[in-house]
């Protein structure tokens, strides 16, 4: 196992952009650290320079993070690195997230060895946008045009309890996405958002939501073509998960001109809960 430094994380992240869209989200949490984004993560791999896995874990120097997230060409040195290399401490509450489901059975047999329990979180389409061209282009007038724009840390209340994993202890989370990563929002007469669409710190689109009241009217898809638009433009992969049962936003996303891989499906499990 080797901990990987700022030079070796610059080379990784080239190696990952070959293996979209299975290393889409290890990818876009690479590309935020390289663009020294706010972490609390180590990025371990098993051998290098050429990795069959790709391990971001929390940094043992901090206690923020609790996301592990990896990406991998071979389970069975994946298995071997979480038993056998302490790649992740088994005894505190951790969430492995965005991972390739066809690994569901292996993990439930570690953390049973490990005499941890664990349970499936959230199960997804992982939607992306291989080229701009086919982004489908809604018509935006000068009037909602002169209305789009980015959030801050006074919307932070309205995105968290409008978001269905919101709650206490996403505020925090939600203030970090606001202040270090793109957003952008459609407001009303007052300058209040009506609807927006932020960015994940490994760069998904996320958190899209419209007021009830003000559905209807197409702001979806114009967030999504100009949030879109702005991390192609940024060099940055345009991809976002939308929960397997989330058949509305599917469908939107589908429509304007996003794909999938129809045989992988990323999955959120949690440990020691």
């Amino acid at each position: 196992m080797k901990v990987l430094n700022k030079e070796e994380l610059l080379t990784a992240e080239g190696v990952l952009r070959k293996h979209f869209p299975k290393s889409l989200k290890v990818h876009g949490a690479l590309c935020g650290m390289n663009r020294d984004k706010p972490n609390a993560l180590e990025v371990v791999v098993d051998t290098w320079p050429d990795f069959k896995v790709i391990i971001f874990r929390p940094d043992p120097k901090s206690k923020k993070a609790l996301e592990v997230t990896y990406y991998s060409k071979d389970e069975e040195i994946l298995r071997k690195m979480l038993t056998e290399e302490n790649v992740i401490d088994w005894s505190t509450y951790f969430m492995i997230g965005g991972f390739d489901f066809s690994h569901a059975s292996m993990l439930k047999e570690v953390s049973s060895d490990m005499d941890v329990n664990n349970r499936s979180y959230m199960l997804g389409h992982v939607m992306y946008l291989p080229d701009t061209s086919h982004l489908l282009s809604p018509e935006v007038d000068s009037e909602l045009e002169s209305r789009i724009s980015s959030l801050n840390l006074s919307h932070v209340d309205l995105v968290n309890k409008n978001w269905k994993f919101g709650g206490n202890k996403k505020y925090r989370n939600i203030a970090d996405l606001i202040s270090n990563f793109p957003s952008c929002c459609i407001t009303d007469s007052q300058g209040q958002p009506v609807s927006w669409i932020l960015v994940y710190d490994y760069y998904a689109m996320g958190l899209l939501y419209t007021l009830p009241e003000h559905r209807g009217k197409g702001y979806a898809k114009v967030l999504i073509r100009a949030m879109a638009k702005r991390l192609h433009a940024e060099g940055f992969p345009v991809y976002c998960f939308i929960e397997e049962e989330n058949t509305v936003s599917y469908k939107l996303f589908k429509g304007m001109g996003f794909t999938e891989d129809p045989s992988y499906r990323a999955a959120w499990f949690e440990f020691n809960f």
